[in-house]
């Protein structure tokens, strides 16, 4: 019994890199630019943000300061949440 957990701990420790490559980055910048028609928006960092077809729109404009949450998928950013700051 002993050496089937010994297995599995150790399975479990080899396979944790790999989850924290696919995890979440947060980014705090500037908008620059909010593209409704193309789904995406550009940060002052000079990255554009893809956004989710459920993604509201409602009172986003360049200016804003926000902290973006997203995820990389196929070298793209894509948007996991967003929160604005004052």
């Amino acid at each position: 019994m002993r050496v089937v957990i010994s297995l599995l701990l150790a399975t479990a420790s080899f396979l944790s890199p790999i989850t924290v490559l696919a995890g979440s980055a947060d980014v705090e910048a500037t908008i620059r630019d909010v593209n409704v028609d193309g789904m995406s928006l550009v940060l002052d960092d000079g990255k554009t943000y893809a956004v989710p077809s459920e993604f509201n729109f409602e009172g986003l404009e360049p200016g804003q300061k926000v902290i973006v949450f997203y995820t990389e998928v196929d070298g793209k950013r894509v948007v996991d949440d967003l929160e604005v700051l004052q």
